[in-house]
């Protein structure tokens, strides 16, 4: 799971990982209902350009890409509020993904720093996810 910031070049670093926010996904949707904060994967929206992406790695479906909706960009601060909401949880909770839970904390903080920039230049943004 990755940002995408809304336009073509936002002028800063908007690299994250994702690789453990995305194999803990399940676990993080439902401790975030259990919070009462939105999913990460709600923050989730693919254009044109991500659906190829996608389809040349060998995900999706080539009629269901033709068909997709307009693309929906969200303000950083709604990302702001499950992005904390869940780093905080987890960072008084270091057990609660085991193994995992440290990188998800370390990841959780790329997303914060990305969005905490994305907000100070009132741009939108949008998660994306890659199956490789």
């Amino acid at each position: 799971m990755y940002i995408v910031v809304e336009g073509e070049d936002p002028g800063y670093d908007i690299f994250v990982n994702g690789h453990a926010l995305a194999r803990n996904e399940d676990a993080l949707e439902k401790l975030a209902l259990r919070l009462g904060v939105k999913p990460l994967l709600e923050f989730f929206s693919a254009d044109e350009n991500s659906m190829a992406l996608l389809l040349e790695e060998g995900a999706g479906d080539p009629e269901w890409a033709r068909t997709l909706p307009p693309p929906q960009w969200f303000t950083p601060e709604d990302g702001l509020i499950t992005i904390c909401t869940l780093h905080d949880y987890l960072r008084e909770a270091p057990g609660a993904l085991g193994a995992d839970t440290t990188p998800v904390v370390c990841e959780l903080e790329e997303y914060e720093r990305v969005l905490r920039k994305t907000a100070l230049r009132n741009f939108r943004w949008q998660l994306a996810v890659s199956w490789k």
